[in-house]
């Protein structure tokens, strides 16, 4: 049964009921594609299928039907973020200790082009336990991402709807633990501006290893003996004395070069930039301290995010993606690397059927329009002009019509030799 909404459009109240979606699939076998195209390319996810459901369908239709997928969730969070902007309504209750940490990774694009994803990944830091060695570990559990391509300032906002989700603004403790990029704290300042900021301990130790290198060579005794000993003074003591091994480091490398007249610019200054990066975070590189209460002190949860969520579905072999199908795959990523389908998948469905509903509705409107406005008036045609007087042409001569073609059978005629054989007669001896 069809019925006719007071706004024009046709629709099935069958199809609402049983939440149909748009095509030739059903819901089941729409969300099993979409699904499988979350996780893998697209040709394997239409063979996979096929296989476990005896359907067949092209990897075209696993490209169309994802990405449709993927924009009806990225409009989701977009409305919502829209409505915790209009309504402001009070955050849940986030937990004792959380981490977050924003990083991005670059994915390529058509032409030639890279961008960058930004992701930010949010959990639980739970108790430090000690391993086997006896050395102190801290662990972060129920992680979940939010990834989009855009402008640091605008992801910042889109992800309001994930830091709300996660009770962030009312979290007792929000460690902070990023590579020192100018953007990511901005991110901070915006979310949770008392955050414990922390710069990741990897990253640190990466500045003092350039350091290293810079006086003593890559590579060389004397250069991992030094930095074997400053990472372990980053870990256990006062920064102060990381930082004042790299000034006598400097003083070491620049007066005996100066005495002989060496250029000494490139040693010097690839210390004096390791120098002045960790000075301007010294706050940020109190590990001994961070330790003692429990916080983590790497952002290997955002970089493991960075290759959960965009690199393993996006960085394949030969994969090149248009701008505007980037969005829409890793909302869609986002939602299956933090368990959330079950959850998620309803809101999917019900928008992407609502935007179905929308085009349809503003495609019969269009043609109503159409067909209601009055035709184009033609302009009128200029007189004809009187043809100069001249004698008359000599008419063509008439066509010759063809005979009338013979129907039925065709006798010969009465001289035809045909009729002169001597069939059916005897022959006389």
């Amino acid at each position: 049964m069809r019925l006719v909404r007071p706004a024009g459009s046709v629709f099935s109240p069958l199809d609402e009921e049983l939440d149909l979606l748009p095509g030739e699939l059903t819901p089941s076998l729409v969300e099993s594609l979409v699904r499988l195209g979350t996780w893998l390319p697209f040709r394997p996810a239409a063979w996979m299928l096929a296989h476990f459901t005896r359907v067949g369908v092209g990897a075209t239709t696993a490209r169309r039907l994802t990405a449709q997928a993927g924009t009806a969730y990225e409009a989701v969070q977009t409305a919502a973020v829209e409505q915790l902007e209009r309504e402001l309504p009070p955050a849940p209750q986030g937990p004792a200790v959380q981490l977050l940490s924003v990083d991005g990774a670059m994915v390529p694009l058509v032409q030639g082009e890279w961008a960058e994803v930004k992701t930010l990944a949010l959990g639980v830091v739970q108790e430090p336990v000690v391993n086997r060695r006896g050395a102190q570990e801290v662990h972060t559990t129920d992680l979940s991402y939010f990834s989009r391509l855009t402008d640091h300032e605008t992801f910042g906002r889109l992800a309001t709807v994930e830091t709300h989700r996660r009770g962030t603004e009312t979290a007792g403790v929000v460690c902070a633990v990023v590579d020192g990029a100018e953007w990511e704290q901005g991110f901070i300042a915006l979310h949770r501006p008392d955050a414990v900021r922390i710069l990741d301990w990897g990253h640190a130790v990466e500045y003092l290893g350039a350091a290293a290198q810079a006086a003593y060579g890559a590579g060389t005794v004397r250069a991992e003996t030094w930095l074997a000993q400053q990472r372990h003074a980053l870990t256990h003591d006062d920064p102060q004395t990381v930082l004042a091994a790299l000034r006598a480091l400097r003083a070491e490398v620049a007066a005996p070069s100066a005495e002989q007249g060496a250029d000494a610019s490139a040693p010097g200054a690839v210390i004096t930039h390791s120098l002045e990066y960790l000075e301007k975070r010294l706050a940020q590189i109190q590990y001994a301290t961070f330790a003692a209460q429990g916080y983590p002190l790497g952002s290997g949860s955002v970089e493991s995010a960075n290759k959960l969520v965009v690199e393993a579905r996006l960085k394949g072999a030969g994969m090149r993606w248009a701008r505007a199908h980037v969005n829409p795959l890793v909302a869609l990523r986002t939602v299956a690397c933090s368990d959330r389908w079950e959850e998620a998948w309803p809101q999917i469905s019900a928008q992407w059927r609502a935007q179905v509903g929308t085009r349809r509705r503003e495609r019969a409107t269009a043609r109503r329009q159409a067909a209601a406005a009055p035709p184009p008036v033609e302009p009128a045609p200029p007189p004809a002009m009187a043809p100069p007087s001249t004698a008359p042409a000599p008419r063509p001569p008439a066509p010759v019509a063809p005979p009338p073609a013979r129907r039925g059978p065709r006798r010969p005629a009465a001289d035809h030799p045909w009729r002169h054989a001597p069939l059916g007669r005897a022959r006389c001896a």
